[in-house]
Parts: C-alpha cells; structure tokens; sequence
C-alpha cells in the first residue's frame, strides 16, 4: 500500500513552479534534482536581485530562500517579496545552516512560512511544499 500512497503524494507536487534561492551551486542543484523528480518544474537564483526578475517572469507557487546570501540577503528577499501586492501570498520558506531561534523569529518578522536547517531531507524539502501549497 505504501506504493500507492507515495504515487499518489507524487502526483500532488506535479506541474508545481518551485524556485530555489542560494548562493551555493550545491544546494540548488541537490534542490533541482530531487523535485523535478516528483514532476516540479523548477527555477534557481544564485542571490535575492537574480530572484526577482524569475518571480515576476514565472510566478512561482512556493519559494525557498537561503538567509546568507551576498548583495541581497534572504531576509531582505524575503521582505520584498511579501510587501509586493502580486506575490505576497506567495510561500516563502527560508534555508539557513543554522538552526538559532534569533534566526528563526527573524524569518518569521519578514513574513517567511516555515524555516529548514540545511542540509535538509528530502522528506523536510517536500512536507514544508505540501503544508504550503495545499496539496
């Protein structure tokens, strides 16, 4: 039965517009590679001013975005896309290599959903797109 139960989730995250915001080359790509797997179709930034012009080019159903970026960090990404009238809806979950409360009440003031500790598991990557997309 579990088969049927997971072809079933999969089909849920299907068609999916994902965007994956982080500096690192090897978060986005290990990202990418898991949810175009389970049917997403899915877009990356290297930093917060590369995301906004793919936001408003391919409006994304759910946004991942990592805190310590360089020139627009994730915090102000974040902050951005939440007091834009278009995209506010729009879920935003943050990545951070820390896992500190002070960081956690921080993506919390700017808006964000749901924060994940990187490295994350697959299992964290595709609960927090479900609890988000109503899926």
């Amino acid at each position: 039965m579990s088969g049927d139960s997971a072809a079933v989730a999969n089909r849920g995250l299907a068609g999916l517009k994902i965007l994956v915001i982080d500096d690192s080359k090897t978060i986005r790509r290990t990202a990418e590679t898991l949810l175009v797997k389970e049917g997403c179709e899915v877009f990356t930034a290297i930093d917060g001013f590369d995301a906004l012009a793919k936001i408003a080019d391919h409006h994304p159903d759910i946004i991942f975005v990592d805190i310590m970026m360089p020139r627009l960090d994730g915090y102000q990404t974040c902050a951005l896309i939440k007091h834009n009238q278009v995209f506010k809806q729009t879920p935003v979950i943050m990545l951070s290599s820390k896992d500190g409360l002070f960081d956690r009440a921080r993506g919390r003031l700017v808006g964000s959903e749901q924060y994940l500790t990187k490295p994350f598991t697959k299992d964290e990557l595709l609960g927090a797109i479900l609890s988000h997309t109503g899926r």
